[in-house]
């Protein structure tokens, strides 16, 4: 008998709320559970960059691309890598016409795709404590506020810590070594004038080679927002008594670890107008995959958390979610949907994972003063970017005709 899937969906962020959004343009309409209180309930980060062959596809597939680019900021994509003197490396502008990856900030993204969703799809104040197998295929999803609800599928799109991969995989994040305390500059031009010209309109990278580093971007608002990073146990400040609410016993810590560095790069450690808030970069084993399982699957950082060298997080999390919807939409069962989408995102994830963990060590190794600094050819990047979308929307294209010549009907309903 086919019937329309009981889906959960766990996890409003933007794989999530992606998910959620192409499910019901074909007419499917999932729940989406979060543990935030509401969509801007908490401080969502920075900004990231939605790159064309990746995120972008999700959001032409979601028909979002004119919403995005209404927020999209086209200059955010510059990039300027300097040394820890302030010497400048390597500097990049995008040329006129570049969208190969316009910046967006975290949370416009976020309230952007929630406001596209049909209202009550999303049950905020819903913080999963297990996921338990029914033994049918289903599971019994039950939450801190006392609900209990059964689906036939369970998405985890519930980031690092997820309580829904456990049911594949025993695989848990791993420390990379490296913590960063994150920072932002308010009325950046006024009232930072040396910050905003050493940012510029997009990225400012920096390092000494002897693992510190500082890397910071331009957000909308006229803000810069970024993170001061270098290489440390995760629980560093604890250890060292270090009170984070302390601004000042802060930085008095951050001008003596980065004693080398120069007096023009030293207000990027002493000027900022938040709190310095600790966070710490960790990585799924990569490449990650599991055996396949009735009824639930991952996408986004649940599935691949790696670190964020690259930007590939939140863009390959678009894309997983846009191709799971697209597969539901279109198998005749929830586990073809399930099988055809893991078959695709495995190795794409494994790839990017490997890379963006291996280009983080690399950046905050020690490594002789005299080596040859390296940035990224981000011209050449950002053909990259658009020659694989091409290539992506042909392969599309061409599996779309064979279903057509074999008659099949490229929306079904999906049994549960």
């Amino acid at each position: 008998m086919t019937t329309t899937p009981r889906i959960a969906i766990i996890g409003g962020g933007p794989a999530g709320l992606m998910c959620a959004r192409i499910l019901q343009q074909h007419g499917i309409e999932p729940t989406v559970y979060d543990a935030d209180a509401a969509v801007d309930s908490r401080d969502p980060g920075g900004t990231l960059d939605l790159h064309v062959d990746a995120g972008q596809i999700a959001l032409e597939d979601a028909g979002l691309m004119d919403a995005f680019m209404a927020l999209a900021r086209i200059e955010g994509q510059a990039k300027t890598r300097r040394d820890h003197h302030g010497t400048v490396l390597a500097e990049y502008i995008p040329a006129e016409g570049d969208t190969a990856a316009p910046e967006i900030d975290r949370g416009q993204l976020r309230t952007m795709l929630f406001e596209h969703l049909k209202p009550d799809t999303v049950r905020w104040a819903h913080k999963l404590l297990q996921a338990i197998p029914a033994g049918d295929g289903t599971h019994h999803l039950d939450f801190a506020n006392g609900t209990r609800v059964q689906a036939d599928l369970v998405i985890g799109a519930d980031g690092a810590w997820s309580k829904v991969r456990p049911l594949l995989t025993d695989a848990v994040p791993q420390y990379l070594g490296v913590c960063f305390l994150d920072v932002r500059f308010d009325d950046v031009d006024t009232r930072h004038p040396e910050i905003a010209a050493l940012v510029g309109d997009g990225h400012m990278f920096t390092n000494d080679n002897d693992g510190r580093a500082i890397i910071v971007q331009r957000n909308s608002n006229n803000m810069v927002r970024g993170y001061i990073a270098f290489r440390a146990e995760a629980e560093w400040h604890t250890e060292a008594g270090l009170d984070l609410a302390d601004r000042d016993t802060v930085r008095a810590f951050l001008l003596r670890e980065f004693g080398g560095w120069s007096p023009t790069m030293r207000p990027l450690l002493t000027d900022n107008d938040s709190d310095y808030v600790p966070r710490s970069f960790w990585a799924l084993p990569a490449p990650l995959t599991w055996s396949h399982l009735p009824g639930v699957t991952l996408i986004g950082d649940a599935a691949h958390l790696m670190a964020p060298f690259g930007g590939h997080g939140t863009n390959l999390a678009l894309l997983d979610a846009a191709e799971l919807a697209q597969a539901i939409a279109k198998e005749d069962a929830v586990d073809k949907a399930i099988t055809r989408y893991e078959a695709t995102m495995f190795p794409r994830s494994g790839e990017l994972a490997t890379g963006s963990n291996n280009a983080l060590r690399g950046f905050f190794a020690t490594t002789s003063p005299d080596a040859p600094h390296l940035p990224p050819d981000h011209a050449q990047e950002h053909r990259n970017y658009m020659a694989r979308a091409a290539e992506y929307r042909r392969r599309q294209a061409r599996a779309d005709q064979r279903v057509t010549e074999a008659g099949g009907n490229d929306v079904r309903r999906v049994k549960a």
